[in-house]
Parts: structure tokens; sequence; C-alpha cells
């Protein structure tokens, strides 16, 4: 099978950036994006965010690194700022804001043109297969913290 590393998007200075492009089902009656869909966005791009540092969900879920892992949603706090419509190619940017014990709390923002349209805060707990709170492996947090930014945030 032909590997296409641009499905996953790329990673950039600052953030990984996932291009979306809106579709009939992403939309309400009125063409303009339903907001569960942005949540939909987001989920996708901090996949491939983990994906392309190194971290791959089904690794985790399988236990190769000595204990079946998963991340949990903790908080999601979206600020709505324009709509997105039918046939927008939107860019959704994920950044690592924090990492600290079980928490990693990423921004992501979604962009048409190069303009804001979404903004998140999201706060994700990394669990055991029992839901327990625990820390990623050494080999796993090293790949999140080369992605730390330094103290610029995403514009």
């Amino acid at each position: 099978m032909t590997e296409w590393p641009d499905l996953a998007g790329r990673l950039d200075a600052e953030s990984h950036v996932l291009p979306v492009r809106v579709y009939y089902e992403d939309t309400d009656f009125t063409g303009i994006v339903y907001h569960g869909a942005y949540v939909r966005f987001f989920e996708r791009a901090r996949s491939d965010f983990l994906r392309l540092i190194g971290i791959h969900h089904k690794e985790l879920a399988d236990g190769d690194h000595g204990v079946s892992l998963a991340f949990a949603v903790r908080t999601m706090t979206l600020d709505f700022r324009k709509p997105a419509r039918i046939d927008d190619i939107l860019e959704v940017r994920t950044g690592l804001a924090e990492y600290r014990g079980a928490r990693v709390r990423l921004d992501q923002r979604i962009y048409r043109d190069g303009e804001l349209l979404v903004f998140a805060d999201v706060t994700v707990a990394v669990i055991t297969s029992e839901g327990r709170p625990t820390r990623l492996p050494q080999i796993l947090a090293d790949k999140l913290l080369a992605h730390m930014p330094d103290e610029r945030p995403m514009d």
C-alpha cells in the first residue's frame, strides 16, 4: 500500500496542522458546520498529532509499553467565533500547552484562510485500561516533551 504522509497533516515549528474539508454530513440544514463536528475535527487532529510524533493509539491499547493505556478527554472548553460552511477548507492546529504527570493540555484552533473560527482548550488524562490515571512510559513522555513549545502561544 502506498503511504500518504500528508493524510495525517504535518508538523511545523509550533504545532501540528491538519487540513479538513467540510462535507454535507458536517453541517446542519443551513450549510453551517454543526457544533459537534468541530469536536470530531479536533479529535482527528489530536490523534494525527500523536501519530506523527510516534505515539500510536493501537500500540497504547495493545500494551506495547507494558500496560494497556489510553487518552481520555477530561475537560474541553470551546470558543466559537465564526461559523464554517459546507465546502470550506479548514486548518486545524494542535499545539502542546502543558504536560504534567498524567495530564496533557493542548491548545487547538480551527482557521479558514488564516481567520480564527474556533478555539479549544483540551485536557486529556493518560489512563490504564481500568480507568486509573497514570504517567506515560518515559520513552513516550520524551516524544511529547520534544514538542513542548517555548513560551510562545499559537496566534
